[in-house]
C-alpha cells in the first residue's frame, strides 16, 4: 500500500478538519478546560500544553456589565476528562502513529458533539421555538472531474460552506443529514414542498492541469429561479485545499447570508412576508432597513414590531439584539424616546445581555452588548467583545462595521479604518454609513487629500453628524467655503452641540490625545468652542 501521509490530500483535509473542530471547541465548550490540545499547521503531530501556557486562549474576562453566559452541555465530566487526556498523553510518549490516531478520535468526537450544539435545522428538530425567516439546504456539491479525488475536494466545501452558513444567526441552516437525503435531479421546488427549505445552494468542483475550478449558484425554492451564482479559480499547486475550502467559503457564505445580502432582498420582495405567521421576519427587514437609513420614521413602527416578536418568541436571542439597538438609538440618535424609568440605555443593555444569555455565541447579540458597553463608557470590555465576535463569524459584515467604527473611536484609527474598508468591500450596498467614518478616520490619520475625497461621497442628508466632520475636513484642507457651509448646516440641525462638547465627546470614548486635536480642530473650522477647551494642551 503506497500511503504518503505527508502528501496525501485526504490527509491534509482531515487534519484541517479536526485543527478547526479543535478551536472552535476550546472557544465553545471548552473555554476553561486546563488542558489544551494543538494541530500545529503543517504537521500532524498533536502537541498538549497546559492553558497557562497561552493567555492568548485566556477565556474573555466578563465585567459587572456583562451577562454570565449560559453553560453549554459539557462535552465530558470533569473526571472521565482529565482520565482520557492523561491516559492520551501516556500513549503519546509510546508512539507518534498511536497519539494521532487518538487524537484524531477525540478530534471527531469533538467535532460530532459540537455540531450536535451549532443552530442547525436537521430531520430531527430540536425543541426550539422556529422563527420566520430565510432557510437554506446545502446540496453536496458535484465533483465534474471523473477523478476520484474530486470527490474529497467537494464533500469537504460542502462541509466547510455549511460550518461557515450556521454563523448567520438570522438564517436557517438545514443539517447535512437533510441535504443527504435530498435525491440527485430533484428541483429546488420539490426539494421546498418536502422540506420547507425557501432557498438551495449547490455547486461543482472541476480540476484541470493542477487547477480547482469552483461553481456554486443559490436557488429560490419559491420561483424555481437562480438568484445568484458565482465561480472561483484554485491553483493546487501553489495552495493547501483546506486553504482554499476556507477561503470559497468564506466568500459564498458572506454574499449569501450577510444580513444586506442576496436572500434577505430576496425575501424583502417576496409576498411571503406578508403571510400571517411571517411578523418575525418582518421585523427583521424592518431593523436591517432601518439601519441602513436610520430614519427616525421607521424608528418607532421598527421598535413595536420587535417588542411584538420579543413577546411572542422569548428565546429568539437576535430580535433581543436588534431591540438592544433599537433602544440605544432612543438615545443616541433622539429616537421616539420613551419616558419614564428604566430609561433608554438601561432597557438596551437588559436587552443585550438577554439575548448573550440566550445565545452566548451569537454574534449579533455580541455585536449589541459590545455596543451597549461602549455607551457605558466601558470601551475596554466592549473591544474584548467584539474580538469575540468576529472570532466567532468573521465574515459578518454587519459586525465588521460596527467594530472598525468602535476601534477606530478608541483610537485605533488604522486597524478600524481597516476593518471598515473590507466590511465596504464585501458589502458595497451598505457603503454609505462607512463612508462617513472612514474619512473621519482619514482625517485622524493626518491624511487630509483621502479625508476629502471620502466626505464628498458621505450621505451628508441621511447621517446629519458628517457635516460636523466635513466641516473640520475642509477647515484644515483650506477649503474654507466647503467648511464654511458645512459648519452652518449641522449647527442649524444640532443647535446646542457645542454647549457640552466635552460631554459629547465623552459619551463617545475618545481619549485624550484624539480631544485635544477635536477640540482644536472644531476651533479652527469657525464652531463655538469654549476658550478654555480650545487651548488644552496635551
Amino acid at each position: 500500500m503506497n500511503f504518503d501521509i505527508q502528501n496525501d490530500p485526504v490527509v491534509r483535509i482531515e487534519a484541517g478538519r479536526l485543527r478547526r473542530a479543535l478551536e472552535r471547541y476550546y472557544l465553545v465548550v471548552g473555554g476553561r478546560d486546563p488542558i489544551l490540545i494543538e494541530i500545529p499547521k503543517g504537521g500532524y503531530a498533536p502537541r498538549f500544553c497546559r492553558r497557562v501556557d497561552h493567555p492568548g486562549q485566556a477565556k474573555l474576562q466578563l465585567t459587572s456589565n456583562q451577562p454570565e453566559p449560559v453553560p453549554l452541555r459539557p462535552l465530558l465530566g470533569s473526571s472521565r476528562g482529565e482520565e482520557l487526556l492523561a491516559f492520551t498523553a501516556n500513549w503519546l510518549r509510546c508512539r507518534w502513529f498511536a497519539g494521532v490516531s487518538i487524537a484524531l478520535m477525540i478530534g471527531l468526537g469533538l467535532l460530532f458533539v459540537g455540531i450536535s450544539d451549532l443552530p442547525i435545522v436537521s430531520t430531527i428538530q430540536k425543541e426550539r421555538i422556529a422563527v420566520a425567516g430565510p432557510s437554506i439546504i446545502v446540496r453536496p456539491f458535484i465533483n465534474l472531474s471523473g477523478d476520484p479525488e474530486g470527490d474529497v475536494y467537494a464533500a469537504g466545501l460542502s462541509e466547510e460552506i455549511l460550518a461557515q452558513l450556521v454563523h448567520f444567526k438570522e438564517l436557517t441552516v438545514f443539517g447535512r443529514e437533510t441535504s443527504g437525503a435530498v435525491p440527485a435531479g430533484v428541483s429546488a421546488p420539490e426539494i421546498r414542498r418536502k422540506f420547507g427549505n425557501r432557498f438551495t445552494l449547490e455547486g461543482s468542483v472541476r480540476m484541470f492541469d493542477g487547477r480547482l475550478r469552483i461553481t456554486s449558484r443559490v436557488l429560490d425554492g419559491a420561483t424555481a429561479t437562480v438568484i445568484w451564482s458565482d465561480a472561483y479559480d484554485a491553483d493546487l499547486r501553489t495552495s493547501s485545499i483546506v486553504d482554499i475550502e476556507m477561503s470559497v467559503a468564506s466568500k459564498v457564505a458572506t454574499a449569501v447570508a450577510q444580513p444586506y445580502g442576496i436572500l434577505f432582498k430576496q425575501m424583502a420582495s417576496s409576498r411571503e412576508t406578508r403571510l400571517p405567521g411571517s411578523e418575525a421576519y418582518q421585523c427583521s427587514f424592518r431593523f436591517y432597513r432601518y439601519r441602513t437609513t436610520l430614519d427616525a420614521r421607521e424608528h418607532l413602527p421598527t421598535r413595536e414590531c420587535l417588542e411584538r416578536m420579543t413577546t411572542l418568541y422569548p428565546d429568539y436571542a437576535t430580535g433581543w439584539a436588534m431591540l438592544a439597538y433599537l433602544y440605544l438609538d432612543e438615545d443616541r440618535f433622539d429616537r421616539n424616546r420613551r419616558p419614564g424609568s428604566p430609561g433608554p440605555v438601561e432597557r438596551a443593555r437588559k436587552a443585550a445581555q438577554t439575548a448573550v444569555r440566550l445565545e452566548p455565541q451569537n454574534v449579533r447579540a455580541l455585536q449589541a452588548l459590545m455596543t451597549v458597553l461602549f455607551v457605558l463608557k466601558d470601551p475596554a470590555a466592549a473591544l474584548r467583545v467584539g474580538d469575540q465576535a468576529l472570532a466567532i463569524n468573521p465574515n459578518d459584515t454587519e459586525l465588521l462595521g460596527e467594530f472598525g467604527s468602535r476601534i477606530a473611536q478608541a483610537g485605533e484609527w488604522k486597524r478600524g479604518a481597516a476593518l471598515l474598508e473590507e466590511a465596504m468591500a464585501r458589502n458595497p450596498g451598505h457603503a454609505d454609513y462607512y463612508v462617513g467614518i472612514l474619512a473621519f478616520a482619514a482625517y485622524m490619520q493626518n491624511d487630509d487629500k483621502r479625508a476629502v475625497e471620502l466626505i464628498r461621497g458621505a450621505d451628508l442628508r441621511r447621517f446629519p453628524i458628517y457635516h460636523l466632520v466635513a466641516a473640520l475636513i475642509f477647515a484644515r484642507a483650506g477649503l474654507h467655503d466647503e467648511a464654511e457651509n458645512s459648519r452652518v448646516r449641522f449647527l442649524n440641525l444640532r443647535p446646542t452641540f457645542f454647549d457640552d462638547f466635552e460631554g459629547e465627546l465623552d459619551k463617545r470614548n475618545f481619549n485624550t490625545r484624539d480631544r485635544v486635536i477635536l477640540f482644536r480642530a472644531a476651533a479652527l473650522a469657525g464652531f463655538p468652542v469654549k476658550p478654555h477647551i480650545a487651548d488644552v494642551k496635551e
